[in-house]
């Protein structure tokens, strides 16, 4: 008779995870990481945190803060000129 072989979930979050893969309430929280990884996408590549000189948590904190921020206020621009379509565009378009 086989005994099941049991590893702590410390081991490796990514493998042993809190909430079964197989639920539903995993393929919800899933579909919210695409929206994240967006986020973070941009932060990289647009607003240059990928190659950074920032040295300190604080000083990194209030960039990303800053970044995050600018992105809030494009997109709110964006729904108070009636530009829906545009609010997720770090660009203007050519009209």
């Amino acid at each position: 008779m086989a005994s099941g072989l049991r590893v702590p979930m410390h081991v490796d979050r990514r493998i042993f995870t809190p909430i079964d893969r197989a639920s539903y309430k995993w393929k919800r929280s899933y579909k919210k990481r695409t929206a994240i990884e967006r986020v973070n996408s941009r932060l990289d590549v647009s607003f240059g945190f990928e190659v950074h000189t920032i040295r300190g948590r604080e000083k990194m904190q209030m960039r990303c803060g800053l970044a995050l921020s600018v992105m809030l206020a494009m997109a709110l621009g964006r729904i108070q000129e009636k530009q829906t379509k545009q609010k997720r565009s770090l660009v203007r378009s050519v009209s």
